[in-house]
C-alpha cells in the first residue's frame, strides 16, 4: 500500500471500522435467532408458560409458529 496509500486512506478508516462492528453485530444476531440451542431453550420456556397457565394455548401457538418462522427465515403475512 505504501505510504501515499495509507495517507489517503486513514481518514476513512474508522468509518471502515463502524461498518466491520455493524457486521458483527449482525452476524451474532442471526447466529442467537438461528442457534437451535437457544431456539430450543424459548420453546421449552413457551411450555413452561403454558402449563404454567401463564399463557393460552392459542398464545403459545402463535409464539411457536414465530419462533420457527424467525429461525428459518420465513415470513407468513
Amino acid at each position: 500500500m505504501g505510504l501515499i496509500g495509507l495517507i489517503f486512506t486513514w481518514p476513512v478508516a474508522p468509518v471502515r471500522a463502524v461498518i466491520r462492528l455493524g457486521e458483527l453485530i449482525q452476524e451474532q444476531v442471526e447466529h442467537e435467532l438461528k442457534d437451535p440451542a437457544v431456539v430450543r431453550r424459548r420453546l421449552e420456556e413457551l411450555e413452561e408458560a403454558r402449563r404454567s397457565g401463564l399463557i393460552s394455548a392459542e398464545e403459545e401457538s402463535e409464539a411457536v409458529e414465530r419462533i420457527l418462522s424467525t429461525m428459518t427465515g420465513t415470513r407468513r403475512g
